[in-house]
């Protein structure tokens, strides 16, 4: 399969990529630092600079869509909106001129978005039906969405990625706290009740090809595995896999105040199941936190 890849690069991207490559894809990424793609993504894959690159009579059979800042390494001042939002909503624009310029459509697009456009739900539980909210998280998510709609009029089966928090020791929030927690310092985010929806990166992968390749899903899907947790029951799952104790508590009141409307991510929850994935037979290798986290380094 011919398959044109934004965010290949990133912590998720690049899995993806030598996934695709082992099962013989032809990819071509798109990267603002083509030598350091290079580097990263080896000779197989051929990279582009720019979208301006797309010719008319360059053939992809499908769009995999996962370029994107990442939201909370910085503060969500006026202008980190605006480039959280430019750095989604532009390049999918990017790509569907691509698409409606190009002879030949793809088959498929498979759009990112993210769990977050449901806003904090508490403990009730979410699907690719629930209402979605109108909090910043969740509007970067519903525009995200919104750029990548019309490929679906063209004829372009699309797919819309609501992403939960991707578990893997090689990058990520896992990553992050892998250290803290191997000191004995890992502790739960205030009251620890907020649910917490997450996906081994192995069952993502696989998920990604399962709607690449499957010509029935369309729509939102719910990438999360099927057991989420909260905050508590995931900082105790870690701390028992590193064989420690994560005694400690990280206050709201401390927090809060220092990430501002990023707080939400922390100490906001949504209990996501993927009932979509399941019902079109999509079967989880990781579906329980524990055995995620005893294969943190499997892909």
């Amino acid at each position: 399969m011919r398959i044109l890849i934004t965010g290949g690069t990133g912590f998720i991207g690049r899995a993806l990529v030598m996934r695709l490559l082992r099962r013989g894809d032809a990819l071509t990424v798109l990267s603002r630092d083509p030598p350091k793609a290079a580097a990263l993504l080896g000779d197989r894959v051929r990279i582009w600079e720019s979208l301006g690159q797309w010719q008319a009579d360059t053939a992809f059979d499908a769009v995999i869509n996962l370029a994107g800042e990442p939201i909370i390494d910085k503060a969500w001042t006026p202008e980190r909106k605006r480039l959280l939002l430019a750095s989604r909503i532009g390049i999918t624009g990017q790509l569907l001129d691509g698409i409606r310029h190009c002879q030949q459509k793809p088959a498929v697009l498979l759009s990112g978005s993210a769990i977050g456009i449901y806003g904090d739900t508490g403990t009730a539980i979410c699907t690719e039906s629930t209402p979605l909210a109108d909090d910043f998280a969740a509007t970067l998510c519903r525009q995200w969405e919104r750029a990548a709609e019309p490929a679906e009029p063209l004829g372009v089966r699309t797919v819309f990625l609501r992403t939960g928090l991707v578990l893997h020791q090689d990058g990520g929030m896992l990553k992050k706290l892998l250290l803290p927690f191997k000191l004995g310092l890992g502790s739960r985010l205030g009251d620890g009740r907020q649910t917490m929806s997450w996906i081994h990166r192995h069952d993502y992968l696989n998920a990604v090809i399962f709607l690449l390749d499957n010509t029935e899903c369309r729509g939102a899907f719910n990438l999360t595995a099927p057991h989420p947790v909260s905050n508590a029951g995931f900082t105790d799952a870690l701390a028992v896999s590193l064989g420690r104790k994560a005694l400690l508590v990280t206050p709201a009141f401390l927090l809060k105040p220092v990430l501002g409307e990023r707080s939400i991510l922390l100490f906001g929850g949504q209990k996501v199941v993927p009932e979509k994935l399941l019902r079109a037979g999509f079967a989880f290798r990781y579906p329980s936190l524990a055995d995620a986290l005893e294969n943190g380094g499997v892909d």
